[in-house]
């Protein structure tokens, strides 16, 4: 088909019949928004950002992947919220529920925001296309005031093997908002990302949606993943090879250290990731493929213990270091247990900050009353600015050594 054109048709006009037929190159093919240095991300949305709260898999990974960067994150996802911010009316005007909202952007101070709305709308159906599209670009023009940049992204199916919930209809009604999304980011040059396609995919091999329509733990583990990627830099998976022989091991790809050896270890290697590794959901049983990988060639029969400082990350067999072994734990691991720990806390002290459970008397029309207490949440400035610094200080991956010993 590629090689076909009617004869004696001009190329210039046979390509242009052809843009005609198959339409404009989708917006996720764009080349990806790489974050620059000293971005302010910022996710405005649904219950898909709100969520992400007590999980931070995609702050994480969006901030050890660009580890050099200083990139700073605000979470403003809000449950129920549509690109009209009617969820956030939580006290009588003013403001009304969409100034509330372009507050809530305008003081986040954002360089680049990641869009994530139409999951409600989408209960509109085809009549509500129009409404949403218009909001959708309303918003648009207000991130592009601020001289912030815009990332869109689809919407996500729901799940469920429950018939009575109709779920096709729904899913219907969501792919049609996510095509209305692709299709403003394509008419204002927007970067759009698909999450529908992977988490529809994924929903298929592990349990990653919760009542019918929200992401769990291991959900936000592959989303963090789909982030990455459409930003540009995936996390590899990377196969280390070493060979024992003698004098000494050897490989291609791994630093040996021959320095301090200790005469019980069999070979004793250096690695430094590219990336810290995003730790593994604990309630899932499937985590896919993309660990890190080490392969041991020239053992003899037995099995054998890597360790890093004293402390063991896995046991196999000689035949299956052969094979090549996934590094699923370690000092890399807990380096980046340890980021999203302060991620979870940081986003905490945010949310307490910008939504109080008092809001009406500390910000919102009875502030006259309680408004002292702004000042309380304004000193929690110092303690997420300081756990901002402490994560960006130990994003970047640490060397680290490796021992690996015969067990007796």
């Amino acid at each position: 088909m590629s090689n076909f054109r009617l004869p004696g048709l001009p190329v210039c006009v046979f390509l242009f019949l052809l843009t005609l037929v198959y339409g404009p190159t989708h917006a996720q093919n764009k080349s990806p928004n790489v974050l620059k240095d000293g971005d302010r991300v910022v996710f405005l949305g649904n219950s898909i950002f709100e969520n992400e709260f007590q999980y931070g898999y995609l702050e994480l990974a969006l901030t050890t992947r660009f580890a050099d960067k200083g990139i700073t994150f605000r979470n403003l996802g809000w449950t129920g919220d549509n690109v009209w911010g009617e969820a956030r009316s939580t006290y009588t005007n003013p403001p009304t529920p969409y100034e509330h909202l372009i507050q809530d952007i305008t003081q986040a101070a954002p360089s680049i925001v990641f869009l994530a709305y139409g999951g409600v709308e989408a209960q509109e159906g085809q009549a509500g296309v129009a409404h949403f599209k218009d909001g959708l670009n309303k918003l648009i023009d207000k991130i592009e005031s601020l001289g912030a940049r815009t990332v869109l992204l689809s919407t996500i199916p729901v799940v469920s093997s429950d018939t009575s919930q109709h779920i096709d209809a729904r899913n219907a009604d969501l792919e049609l908002y996510s095509k209305a999304i692709a299709d403003v980011a394509s008419q204002r040059s927007k970067q759009f990302i698909d999450i529908y396609n992977p988490v529809l995919n994924t929903s298929k091999k592990a349990d990653i949606i919760e009542n019918t329509v929200h992401l769990n733990e291991t959900g936000y583990y592959y989303l963090a993943d789909v982030l990455g990627k459409a930003m540009g830099v995936p996390y590899d998976r990377v196969t280390s090879t070493i060979t024992v022989a003698k004098p000494t091991p050897y490989s291609s790809n791994v630093k040996i250290a021959t320095d301090g050896k200790d005469n019980n270890a069999i070979v004793r290697f250096v690695v430094t990731d590219k990336y810290l590794p995003l730790p593994f959901p604990q309630a899932s049983s499937w985590v896919g493929n993309d660990a890190n990988v080490v392969r041991v060639v020239g053992l003899k029969k037995g099995y054998y213990t890597l360790t890093a400082g004293n402390e063991q990350v896995v046991t196999a067999s000689a035949k299956e270091w052969e094979k090549g072994v996934e590094i699923k734990q370690g000092p890399q691991f807990e380096q980046s247990a340890r980021i999203r720990e302060m991620i979870i806390r940081k986003n905490e002290l945010h949310f307490f900050q910008y939504r109080p459970l008092n809001q009406t008397y500390i910000i919102g029309f009875r502030k006259y009353e309680q408004g002292r207490h702004v000042k309380g949440l304004e000193e929690q400035n110092i303690l997420i600015k300081w756990l901002e610094g402490q994560i960006i200080l130990h994003a970047e991956p640490k060397e680290v050594v490796y021992e690996l010993r015969k067990l007796d």
